[in-house]
């Protein structure tokens, strides 16, 4: 542990999308193997609050914090790697630094001075990186900058980096500039020159990098590094070489062999030990050695996007390698599924997840996929939408209420099995709005969910504006569709299952959010386990 927090920045170059949130986390998670207290913020560019109303297609999955806070999704891999909970503090956007500064401003707090980005914007950015340092909770904090180093939107962030290098002194700081160094075919080499540039582009604004993470498709030979040392005014054991991984759990190994934590803590001025990566490893020994393999239909309508449902998708590497299972994800755009291609689409598939979304688009492709799952005993979860598409369906089909719908794509439908909440109908602004972060669940004693948890209560991460409308719940429970979890104070169902089948569960609140390497969310554990029982089910018929 340390006596004052130590600040790590990650700057990137040359392009936005080089992977700057796996290395910090993997960087993260180094440093946790060694003892230190250490978490990881992300300062996003843009001038929206929170991603909470961007469209997924723009910024991938809005992932949700234990305290409501709608987050970047790299929030999801730093759990994931460190399994430490994050928070609002740990996500800051542009438009929350102004909206801040405004709301200062307006109150009268700068005492009639000109409000300028310097030194007010930067003041503020300063002070929100230094919240999670300050808390007394962490020895290490590692900043990401979303962006790129040269976009004006980041120009606030490298001067508010500059000025805490200043303010902090020596050795409490570090500067690791993630850039890309490409191999043209055509002649056969690695260019350094993209790199230069961006670490020049950097020390323009007055940062010096003190370590450059080189992401790279071939190795780097020791002249390259050369090179790179002493044209970017770095020591050549601070160049590392960050390889293309099959997967992000290589991450942490890759960076340990190149020596980054060390590095790193040597520019600290911190104590460096061997990191103890004893589970990390156990977990990917069953994750390289899969001893059956599944395929689960995720049906979706941003499926072409794979970011949009990036935490679903880690929750099926964990819950796999819980079960040493490979799991293959099948994304099928709900668009696209009629009642006449759902056989072909759903015929060899061991298991099917439909997602969370908004909107009508794509909505009775979501339904039909259900009935088909239902009808077929195949193992089905539900999350959010997708459980709410399920009791539409089941209200359609069994209930024989045939004109069912939830008020978010029908508002005048006679049967609204799905209701806006009570807390939801005065709400007209859009952002941060909706039922947010950690809820407790009752679980009935009787149910699949009871099995998966082992707990009479539970807490889940919610995101949602709509529910399960309880005048409808006898009907639905006389039908065999059963509620099996509630929240304690507002009776909201939070589980539907339908006991006649093997495995069929939807849930209105989010599992994927909680699940890390260190523990694979259970009820996805659960899911995978009984799509390969029926895997092997099939195959004996």
């Amino acid at each position: 542990m340390t006596t004052n927090p130590k600040y790590i920045f990650v700057t990137g170059g040359v392009s936005s999308s080089l992977g700057k949130g796996i290395i910090a986390a993997s960087l993260a998670k180094l440093l946790q193997a060694q003892g230190y207290r250490a978490t990881i913020q992300k300062l996003d560019p843009y001038i929206n609050i929170d991603p909470g109303t961007l469209n997924p297609y723009e910024h991938g999955e809005c992932y949700v914090t234990d305290d409501g806070a709608e987050t970047d999704l790299d929030l999801g891999h730093y759990e994931r790697f460190l399994n430490v909970p994050t928070s609002q503090a740990n996500n800051v956007t542009t438009g929350r630094i102004y909206q801040s500064v405004i709301n200062k401003e307006r109150r009268g707090e700068f005492l009639g001075k000109t409000v300028q980005v310097i030194p007010h914007i930067t003041d503020e950015i300063k002070r929100r990186i230094q919240i999670l340092g300050n808390s007394g909770e962490y020895d290490i904090v590692i900043t990401e900058i979303g962006g790129t180093v040269g976009d004006i939107e980041s120009l606030p962030y490298i001067e508010a980096v500059r000025q805490l290098e200043w303010d902090l002194g020596e050795h409490n700081t570090c500067v690791i500039h993630l850039t890309l160094v490409p191999f043209l075919s055509a002649a056969g080499e690695l260019k350094t020159k993209p790199t230069q540039h961006s670490v020049k582009t950097l020390m323009e604004s007055g940062v010096q990098a003190d370590i450059l993470v080189c992401r790279t498709e071939h190795k780097l030979n020791d002249s390259i590094k050369t090179k790179l040392a002493r044209f970017c005014n770095v020591k050549k054991e601070a160049v590392i070489e960050s390889i293309d991984a099959s997967t992000i759990y290589d991450v942490p190994n890759l960076m340990l062999e190149e020596g980054l934590d060390k590095v790193v803590l040597n520019q600290l001025q911190l104590k460096n030990d061997v990191p103890d990566l004893k589970r990390w490893n156990e977990f990917l020994d069953r994750l390289n050695h899969p001893k059956s393999e599944v395929t689960i239909g995720l049906i979706g309508k941003y499926v072409e996007l794979q970011d949009s449902y990036k935490s679903i998708l880690e929750s099926f590497i964990h819950a796999g390698a819980e079960n040493e299972v490979k799991v293959n994800v099948e994304p099928i755009h709900s668009e696209y599924l009629s009642e006449n291609n759902i056989e072909f689409k759903f015929g060899h598939l061991d298991g099917v997840l439909v997602a969370p979304g908004f909107g009508e688009r794509g909505i009775e492709g979501k339904i039909d996929a259900v009935r088909f799952v239902r009808e077929n005993n195949i193992p089905f979860l539900g999350i959010c939408l997708g459980m709410q598409m399920a009791v539409i369906e089941y209200a359609r089909n069994v209930l024989n209420l045939k004109d069912a719908n939830s008020v978010e794509m029908d508002e005048r439908t006679p049967n609204p099995v799905i209701n806006l909440m009570e807390s939801q109908k005065g709400v007209v602004n859009k952002g941060g709005t909706m039922r947010l972060g950690t809820w407790d669940c009752n679980l009935e004693k009787d149910s699949i969910a009871y099995k998966v948890y082992n707990s009479e209560t539970i807490t889940e991460r919610h995101r949602h504006r709509f529910e399960f409308n309880n005048d409808y719940k006898a009907q639905f429970e006389d039908a065999g569709m059963k509620a099996t979890g509630h929240n304690p104070e507002t009776g909201l169902v939070e589980i539907v299952e339908i006991p006649k089948n093997d495995w069929f569960v939807g849930v209105q609140y989010h599992p994927e959010y909680k699940s890390t390497v260190k523990n694979p969310h259970p009820l996805f554990v659960a899911f995978v386990a009984a799509a390969l029982k029926y895997k092997n089910k099939r195959k004996k018929k």
